[in-house]
């Protein structure tokens, strides 16, 4: 089978941006990565993009030139940017395409995701008790792995003013504002234990990323970005996820991080020892360090010392959310697993400017979780 590998990127700043349309963004991401691939549009033979709010994301190709590119929608939640670059590597490995594409756009509205519980198939009591915003699950979620495996609520605020203190140094995430773990705990509680500040906000933005053979990287670069394996997992029954109306008794069962994870592993012939940066989903705070045990990156209750001891920092063993991740950048469903996919192949070529991390990183992994219970890993090296 043909390896697909990354020879471009392109990333709209995220944020808000009142008056652009989000296919006007979407048209700048794919002009970024088309100039950092050294390729022009009427080139690319194929791709996928991804949208929550634009309801026919393929009119890009209007901004773009019409060369009859078969541009595929595709749509899977909070994973939906993993689900297009795995489709778009796909293609390339098949023998479908030689360059292809993925791509994700979106422009929220200010405040939580909300809608009919029905859309979910779950009754309607559920949305009318609250519960069917994503903030109250994160909260819960949280709030009962800290009572079974010791973490404090320091901790969540030293993740937190970590995403922060690194979205300080990206020039295009939205939260720019360093913030102290004091001022974090100082915030007022939206669900406890989650504060205002250990939330990621919907917003807007943008990025696209092209693939090709890897026979065929050197025409175009001389730091191709190998895509060493991607994988999808949906929920599982008696799995405790997004939009859970209840929680499941008997044996616990892993989440779909945890099964996508080990599947991505284990076709990349890659371990969690050899990750050296990683983009994990950081809706809250309390997420990214439930998903770093998830992820097979430690066992569960080891964040509470790693992440005191400064292992998650830019500088330390284990790099995570170097750009910011979620909490600094906000959350544009299309478009925020390929920011994570723009900040590994960064790091990966030593092109990362003020947050790069030391050494010659190799291996990047990048993860996504999302309602209603699915998650999507992708794992890339030199």
């Amino acid at each position: 089978m043909t390896e697909a590998v990354i020879i471009g990127v392109g990333l709209h700043p995220f944020g808000r941006f009142p008056g652009k349309p989000a296919l006007d963004m979407g048209a700048d991401a794919v002009r970024l990565a088309l100039t950092d691939a050294g390729v022009n549009w009427p080139q690319i033979q194929g791709g996928y993009i991804g949208s929550y709010e634009v309801a026919n994301p393929d009119a890009i190709v209007g901004r773009l030139g019409l060369t009859g590119v078969p541009l595929r929608g595709v749509f899977n939640g909070c994973a939906t940017a993993g689900t297009a670059v795995a489709l778009a590597a796909r293609a390339i490995e098949t023998g479908e395409h030689d360059l292809t594409i993925a791509i994700g756009l979106d422009k929220h509205p200010r405040g939580a995701f909300a809608a009919d519980p029905s859309v979910a198939g779950i009754p309607s009591w559920y949305g009318q008790t609250g519960l069917f915003l994503t903030t109250h699950f994160f909260g819960m979620k949280i709030n009962r792995y800290m009572h079974e495996h010791g973490i404090s609520h320091e901790t969540l605020a030293r993740v937190a003013s970590k995403n922060f203190r690194n979205a300080a140094r990206n020039e295009k995430a939205w939260r720019r504002t360093p913030l102290s773990p004091e001022e974090i705990l100082a915030s007022p509680v939206l669900n406890y234990p989650l504060r205002q500040f250990m939330y990621c906000g919907p917003n807007e933005g943008a990025a696209a990323i092209v693939m090709c053979r890897a026979d065929q990287a050197h025409k175009y670069t001389g730091k191709p970005v190998r895509v060493r394996s991607t994988a999808l997992r949906s929920r599982r029954l008696g799995a405790f996820e997004v939009q859970s109306p209840s929680f499941p008794v008997g044996e616990p069962v892993d989440s779909p991080s945890v099964d996508a994870s080990r599947a991505a592993y284990e076709s990349a012939g890659i371990g969690p020892e050899d990750v050296d940066v990683a983009q994990l989903q950081d809706t809250d705070a309390g997420s990214e360090i439930i998903h770093m045990a998830e992820n097979g990156l430690c066992k569960d209750g080891e964040q509470e010392r790693l992440i005191t001891e400064g292992a998650t920092e830019i500088g330390g063993r284990l790099p995570v959310n170097t750009d910011g991740g979620l909490l600094g950048n906000g959350e544009p469903i299309g478009a925020s697993g390929l920011r994570q996919i723009h900040e590994i192949v960064l790091q990966l070529r030593g092109a990362a400017g003020a947050r790069q991390i030391p050494g010659t990183p190799r291996v990047g992994y990048t993860h996504l979780y999302g309602a209603p219970g699915a998650s999507a890993v992708t794992i890339l090296s030199t």
